[in-house]
């Protein structure tokens, strides 16, 4: 008796290549970034093919459009402080993302015919971006790159600080720690808004240690209960004097409307809120004629520093004074104050006769120094003074008219 043959086994890779769909495969195109070429990967898939058993197959989809991107910024050691474009070679783009590694996203916008697309922003020195492009076509691109990191980095000081309450003559003023030789690029970037849409403008000026300063000062005094916001969109920007390499935010709320008006004509100080008289007081302010002389004008109350050591030699005066002072109410750098001068107390409302502060006795000092907050203006008037401060000198930016103060700024 013969045998039958028995039936041969498929073969697996035989069967599987029967059984694939046709025409799924991957395409590897080169996304055009300059002189270095950046590889993407696109991938075009059949849709739905069948076997029908007569050797046909079914339609294959069209691949997407080859896309092609270009990004200005390359490589590893990228310039920082520009701004990132993405051009494509072919079609319209419909979306394009830069990403920072650390989840932070350059926006930007597509030119009007659709090929390049520029961030708002500068790129941040020392950082890595992963740059991604779709198109009206149903393309898309990847690209990446990291800049620099800066050689110099510029460091600031804001005032007042975040979430306080001041008076009505508070600045908004910042210290840099380097030069700062690009000013409209970094003005561009300080935003204020305001709950009530005050009116002020930037200024530069020289603080009195000497470094660059700008500060922010509305038209006339703010209004009470105003909340002001500054953003400073400052990373990436080179300020001639290094990169900035972060951002700041900070607030603050205006408090009451009040006014300290000292005459040096009558030696009375006077203490107006809202328009009304609380309390005069008489005092002595710093000796006419010469170095004793007060700063006249407006000064505004920076800091209430309590029980502090005067030393006349830190402010340049010849005959030595070296003692311990209670109250003191700081007005300008140069070492200007309201505080208590008990050892005056012979002058208090008949003469001035002190070495360019404003004293007072320990009572009617203990009592101003209750009232009054930080951002306070104080409004020197009368003869004998030695003429007003400069507007780094502590805030006297108020003794600039608008017009001169709109000057200083570096945006037309």
């Amino acid at each position: 008796m013969s045998s039958a043959p028995l039936p041969t086994a498929p073969h697996p890779a035989t069967d599987a290549a029967a059984k694939r769909s046709p025409g799924r495969r991957g395409r590897l195109l080169t996304v055009g970034a300059g002189a270095a070429g950046l590889a993407v990967l696109l991938s075009a898939c059949s849709g739905g093919g069948s076997d029908d058993g007569k050797g046909g197959s079914g339609t294959q989809a069209a691949a997407p459009a080859r896309a092609e991107i270009s990004v200005n910024l390359k490589g590893r050691q990228a310039a920082a402080g520009k701004p990132v474009t993405v051009t494509l070679a072919k079609g319209g783009l419909k979306e394009v993302s830069v990403t920072a590694a650390k989840g932070a996203a350059l926006t930007g916008k597509v030119s009007s015919d659709g090929r390049t697309w520029t961030s708002k922003r500068v790129a941040a020195p020392g950082t890595a971006y992963q740059v991604k492009a779709t198109t009206k076509e149903g393309g898309s691109a990847t690209a990446a790159f990291t800049t620099a990191a800066a050689a110099k980095v510029n460091k600031l000081t804001l005032a007042p600080g975040k979430g306080t309450t001041v008076g009505v003559g508070q600045p908004l003023s910042i210290v840099f720690d380097n030069p700062v030789t690009d000013k409209a690029d970094v003005e561009r970037a300080l935003k204020v808004s305001t709950s009530n849409d005050t009116v002020g403008s930037w200024g530069w000026i020289k603080d009195y240690s000497g470094r660059d300063r700008i500060d922010w000062r509305p038209k006339d005094y703010w209004r009470s209960g105003t909340q002001v916001r500054l953003k400073a969109d400052l990373n990436g920007i080179d300020s001639g004097g290094g990169f900035f390499v972060r951002d700041y935010d900070t607030n603050f709320t205006v408090g009451a409307a009040q006014i300290v008006k000292v005459d040096l004509a009558t030696k009375k100080l006077r203490l107006e809120r809202d328009g009304k008289v609380v309390n005069t007081v008489p005092m002595s302010a710093g000796t006419p004629g010469g170095d004793k002389r007060s700063w006249g004008g407006t000064t505004v109350l920076m800091a209430k520093e309590g029980t502090i050591r005067m030393n006349s030699e830190t402010v340049g005066l010849g005959d030595a004074y070296d003692k311990m002072v209670d109250h003191s109410m700081r007005l300008t750098w140069s070492g200007m104050y309201a505080h208590a001068a008990p050892w005056n107390a012979a002058y208090f409302g008949n003469a001035n006769r002190s070495s360019g502060c404003i004293g007072m006795s320990d009572a009617n000092a203990s009592w101003l120094y209750g009232q009054v907050r930080a951002g306070d203006p104080f409004e020197v008037t009368g003869p004998g003074h030695k003429g007003v401060p400069d507007a780094g000198n502590g805030y006297g930016a108020w003794n600039l008219s608008w017009a001169k103060w709109q000057d200083l700024s570096a945006l037309d």
